[in-house]
C-alpha cells in the first residue's frame, strides 16, 4: 500500500528456475489499470539495474487510481520471463 501522491519503487528480481540471479535482454515495465488495461511501457537500460538480476523503477502513478498492476518483463535464453505485483493506493492510512 502507498500514499495517493507518493512515489513508489517497483523492483523486479528475475531468476531462473534453478534461482539463479539473470540479466534478460529487452526489458519493459508494463502499467495496468485496474481492469488490467494497459496504460503505459516503460523500457528500462542500465540506470534501472541494481544487482545481476534485480532491476528497479521509480515511479508516481496517476492520480485517481485506487490500485495499479506493474508487469516488469524481458527476454532470456529466447524465452519470455516476467514478474507482475498490484499496488493498492490510499489517500490516508
Amino acid at each position: 500500500m502507498i500514499l495517493q501522491g507518493d512515489t513508489v519503487r517497483l523492483k523486479c528480481h528475475f531468476k531462473t528456475f534453478n534461482g539463479n540471479a539473470v540479466d534478460p535482454t529487452d526489458i519493459k515495465l508494463f502499467i495496468y489499470d485496474e481492469m488490467e488495461i494497459l496504460t503505459e511501457e516503460i523500457a528500462l537500460n542500465d540506470t534501472h539495474r541494481e544487482s545481476v538480476g534485480v532491476f528497479y523503477v521509480d515511479y508516481l502513478p496517476a492520480i485517481g487510481l485506487n490500485e495499479f498492476i506493474f508487469e516488469f518483463s524481458g527476454s532470456y535464453n529466447n524465452k519470455p520471463i516476467l514478474s507482475r505485483g498490484k499496488v493498492k493506493i490510499q489517500f490516508t492510512k
